[in-house]
């Protein structure tokens, strides 16, 4: 299953079925015992908030946020590309990754044409070959349908080219080039910061979610992540992340100069951020004034927000002390707010209604309907999911872990600040070539087993693993955010490899430093805990016979 995750010999949400073929065949698990992880409470925890963020690109709220934050931050380069870092990072807690860049590159688009008017192509020619592999890679389109005006602006034939806003004849080269690399900077800047950000939260992408199902496999007993606390922990991180990526950024595509902040603005420039703030002011007032819908499903979010990160939050007491102990989880929070969006009306309800007996019984329209919910959820991801936690199960019932575990000793004598350094860097570099969640699920297990072997807890070496599946930078194919900016058409693959080369230093160090200050207090990591002790003691009565006959079986 590793090997077809990795070359996608079959697509990823079938290898992840293998397990409820392979497993019973070959006396590792029962089709029960198989099954039932495909439906964890972790699943349904995800899929509220996937159901959440369909209702909120339902009614165009992501668009509103988005063009609300990029005129806070005013239209200078430099403004604009923090703009949609922090826009793109903020949507991408709560949609996919996928959908947040697909969602801002056209907003992205439509600012660089202002700025500048159509972007010279001649220095950025490449393949159209590698473009569609890259592309095809992560199962996308060529061209995603939310990016068709992107591909609009690329047509040499259209007339409206002839008329570009600044004269690019007139402009020195020099001019011509930083316009290039401020072009380069904005597409480039929105999927690092989609992937930064959904590491934020545990329903942000899947291998977040992947950690929490894999300990409650390994270790049942294990409580001290929840929405609350990996929240407390992940959000000053990526806080962090995304203002170093904001300067690496800036500095090299020309937003941040040491000279810049000496040098007077050309009129030139002036004018094209004046155009540039009328047109999102202009694409802000089109939408409108706020609906009900809108409000409705805001107040609902944030209550979703909310519930969730107060549960439990470890610090204090949460509102589910009000409750059976271990009764209520994030997931019953979840799927009871995204409930209320099935049958909450779209349209302000009006008292009148409920007195007059001869207004008509006519059906309103909820905030979202399941047959939206249906096109819009990626059912796929769940299957991902499922087969994830199918494969830490039989890792644990056929003696696999054990045996991970016993061919670990070299392993022993590495200090522990080091072993997080080079699992991350290892975890970041593997993730360049595989997807997110393949390496979530290929070194959780292995990584659970080393922490035993050295005597640390498991999550100071599982925490790191899972947050460096997100920092892909550096390829195209790394992630399906990486290959929509690269399908634009304005970057090239040295381009990337370049920039991503020191976001993948910087995001390994700003790990190692939370992994070693704040998330110790957070996940009380300085200790090694009961639970980790009572499963370091299931492993060793494991029988050696069982584990001998699995691998045989194997």
């Amino acid at each position: 299953m590793a090997v077809y995750w990795c070359i996608e010999a079959l697509p990823l949400s079938v290898t992840a079925l293998l397990p409820i073929i392979l497993f019973p065949f070959l006396g590792i698990l029962p089709s029960n015992k198989v099954c039932a992880q495909y439906f964890l409470d972790t699943n349904f925890l995800f899929l509220s908030g996937l159901i959440m963020a369909s209702a909120i690109e339902e009614w165009n709220l992501h668009r509103r946020i988005a063009l609300k934050v990029l005129m806070l931050t005013g239209v200078q380069p430099a403004r604009l590309i923090l703009g949609m870092m922090v826009t793109t990072s903020f949507l991408s807690m709560w949609l996919s990754n996928t959908a947040s860049t697909a969602m801002m590159l056209p907003i992205a688009s439509a600012i660089l044409k202002s700025l500048f008017g159509q972007e010279v192509h001649k220095d950025l020619s490449w393949e159209s070959e590698e473009k569609a592999a890259a592309v095809r890679k992560n199962g996308l389109h060529a061209v995603p349908t939310e990016m068709q005006f992107i591909a609009g602006t690329e047509d040499k034939d259209c007339p409206e080219e002839a008329e570009a806003p600044m004269d690019l004849q007139a402009n020195s080269k020099k001019e011509e080039e930083y316009r290039r690399n401020i072009w380069k900077g904005f597409l480039i800047s929105i999927p690092y910061s989609a992937s930064i950000g959904g590491t934020a939260t545990l329903t942000g992408t899947a291998p977040n979610l992947i950690l929490l199902g894999q300990l409650k496999s390994f270790f049942p007993q294990c409580d001290v992540v929840n929405f609350g606390s990996w929240f407390v922990f992940a959000f000053p991180l990526m806080l962090m992340f995304l203002l170093v990526g904001w300067l690496w950024i800036s500095f090299l595509y020309g937003g941040i100069t040491l000279r810049g902040w000496r040098k007077k603005k050309s009129d030139i420039r002036s004018d094209a951020e004046n155009r540039a703030r009328a047109m999102i002011q202009e694409e802000f007032q089109n939408l409108g004034p706020i609906k009900f819908a809108e409000q409705a499903v805001f107040i609902l979010f944030c209550i979703f927000a909310i519930l969730l990160f107060s549960r439990d939050p470890k610090f204090i007491p949460g509102w589910a002390s009000l409750f059976t102990p271990g009764f209520i989880s994030d997931a019953v929070t979840g799927v009871s707010i995204v409930t209320v969006l099935f049958f909450f009306p779209s349209q302000k309800p009006s008292l009148k209604w409920w007195f007059d007996f001869k207004a008509p019984n006519t059906e309103t329209e909820p905030l979202l309907t399941w047959k939206k919910a249906q096109d819009t959820v990626p059912w796929n991801i769940i299957l991902l999911l499922g087969g994830g936690f199918a494969m830490a199960k039989g890792c644990e019932e056929s003696g696999l872990s054990a045996w991970i575990g016993g061919q670990l000793h070299p392993l022993e004598k590495v200090p522990p600040a080091l072993a997080v350094l080079l699992i991350t860097v290892v975890v970041a570099f593997f993730t360049e070539f595989a997807s997110n969640t393949a390496t979530i699920i290929i070194f959780l297990p292995v990584l659970a087993e080393l922490a035993i072997r050295l005597r640390v807890h498991p999550l100071y070496l599982m925490i790191p693993g899972t947050v460096g599946c997100s920092y892909a930078f550096m390829l195209p194919v790394s992630t399906p955010p990486n290959s929509i900016a690269f399908a634009s058409g304005h970057l090239l693959v040295k381009d990337m490899a370049r920039t991503g080369l020191l976001m993948n230093v910087m995001g390994v160090l700003l790990l190692s430093l939370a992994m070693n200050t704040w998330a110790q207090t957070i996940f009380q990591l300085g200790t090694f805990p009961d639970w980790a002790n009572i499963h370091l003691t299931n492993v060793t009565a494991l029988p050696a016979t069982l584990a001998n006959d699995t691998f045989q079986t194997l």
